[in-house]
C-alpha cells in the first residue's frame, strides 16, 4: 500500500485529533475482521465547519468539501481501529453518505465523491468501495454531511 501518512501530509491533512462521540455510542467497532465507523460529521477540532443545507445555505462545492472533511474524520477513526498501522487495512468496503439538502437538490453523488475521492487518494485500490448517497432533511447539529463506513482488516487477531 502507498504511504498513507505521507499522502496525508502532502495534502496538508492531520489525523492527530479525532472528534469524540456526540452521544451514547463508540466511534468505531471491530468485529470478525470488520471495522464499522460511526457517522462522522464535518467537524474540525470538535467544531462543525459546514452547517446547513446544500441547495439553500451552501453550494455543491462546499458540500464536496464537507464530505471530504467527514471522510478525513472517518480515516482518523480507522487509524485508531488499525492501531496506527495502515498495513492492517485490507479494503474500504462501503460508505453511506447522508447529505443535508433541499428537497430539489439531486447532486448527492457529486457531494459523496468528496469522501470517495479521498479514500482513493489515500488507499489506492484498497480505497475502492460501494456507496450509498442519501438526502436528509436534517443531520446532527445541523451538519451538512454525515458519513459512516465499513472497512475490512487484513488480520483481526492483532486488533
Amino acid at each position: 500500500m502507498q504511504d498513507v501518512d505521507a499522502t496525508l501530509k502532502a495534502m496538508g491533512l492531520d489525523l492527530k485529533r479525532t472528534n469524540p462521540p456526540a452521544g451514547s455510542y463508540v466511534p468505531h467497532l471491530t468485529h470478525n475482521g470488520l471495522v464499522v465507523v460511526s457517522g462522522q460529521t464535518c467537524k474540525k477540532h470538535g467544531q462543525l465547519v459546514y452547517r446547513g443545507k446544500i441547495g439553500s445555505d451552501l453550494d455543491l462545492s462546499q458540500g464536496v468539501e464537507a464530505a471530504k472533511l467527514c471522510g478525513l474524520n472517518m480515516v482518523g477513526q480507522l487509524y485508531n481501529a488499525c492501531n496506527g498501522d495502515w498495513s492492517n487495512l485490507a479494503q474500504c468496503l462501503k460508505l453511506t453518505v447522508f447529505v443535508n439538502c433541499t428537497a430539489d437538490f439531486e447532486q448527492l453523488s457529486q457531494v459523496a465523491d468528496g469522501a470517495s475521492n479521498l479514500m482513493h487518494e489515500l488507499f489506492g485500490d484498497k480505497g475502492k468501495h460501494t456507496r450509498s448517497a442519501v438526502g436528509a432533511n436534517t443531520l446532527p447539529g445541523g451538519a451538512t454531511v454525515e458519513i459512516e463506513g465499513i472497512f475490512a482488516l487484513v488480520n483481526n487477531n492483532n486488533i
